[in-house]
């Protein structure tokens, strides 16, 4: 019990003083009280395994059977990665990101959730470094590394993945949804020519309900293998 409560602390700890959000984070569009899930070892053992990139192993929720027609909220599509000991998809770098649009594209998958998330919780007061949040204030929340400026093309990348328009018909990250209902649009979606602009970036209130895609955790993966010995991973 406490190797658990152990690694769920190691699981949300981040240079953004993560340590009492994702875990206990009560947020007006999601239900007070939830909790980030630790894995499954049946699960993780007998995971998923559609695609790989770069020694990860990655799938899409709606091409499992356990989790076909399942649309939910950011967090339980990051808990639902978790029980398998994988994550949201983080992308990092511009070959992994156009490996997630093939897919999409392929597919028609009209959107998708992933790691990205806004450093806007507590725990994020102070942080000159984030400031402005709409530019410096996003991560991956599955690896803790922060977005580049979402204002530029990234480091290495050949195009800004985020979208130039969106509801508000500017660039995106523009959180329009909170001059509706005044609800921070904190979670990172990649969504398929919504706004007749391709697929792209934007940033969506967290509560809204999508398919999500999984790669491999090494975090929750060296978990189990430590916990769960002899286990085939």
């Amino acid at each position: 019990m406490k190797l658990a409560l152990v690694v769920v602390a190691v699981c949300i700890a981040s240079c953004f003083a993560e340590s009492e959000t994702l875990i206990r984070e009560k947020r007006q569009q999601q239900k007070p009280g939830r909790f980030l899930s630790l894995p499954i070892p049946s699960k993780c053992s007998s995971r998923p395994k559609e695609f790989n990139y770069r020694g990860k192993n990655m799938f899409l929720s709606s091409h499992v059977p356990a989790l076909a027609g399942k649309k939910v909220d950011w967090l339980d599509a990051r808990n639902l990665c978790r029980e398998y000991c994988t994550d949201l998809v983080a992308l990092e770098t511009q070959e992994k990101n156009n490996l997630i649009f093939r897919l999409i594209q392929t597919n028609d998958v009209p959107y998708i959730w992933t790691a990205g998330r806004l450093c806007d919780f507590k725990g994020c007061e102070g942080r000159t470094d984030l400031e402005p949040k709409k530019i410096f204030g996003w991560f991956w929340s599955a690896t803790r590394e922060k977005i580049q400026p979402t204002n530029r093309i990234p480091q290495g990348w050949g195009y800004n993945p985020w979208s130039q328009t969106g509801h508000k018909k500017v660039p995106q990250p523009d959180n329009a949804e909170y001059d509706i209902n005044q609800t921070s649009e904190s979670c990172l979606s990649v969504l398929n020519n919504v706004y007749n602009d391709g697929i792209a970036w934007h940033d969506v209130a967290c509560y809204h309900e999508k398919p999500f895609v999984c790669e491999d955790s090494d975090e929750l993966l060296n978990y189990v293998a430590a916990t769960n010995p002899g286990i085939r991973l």
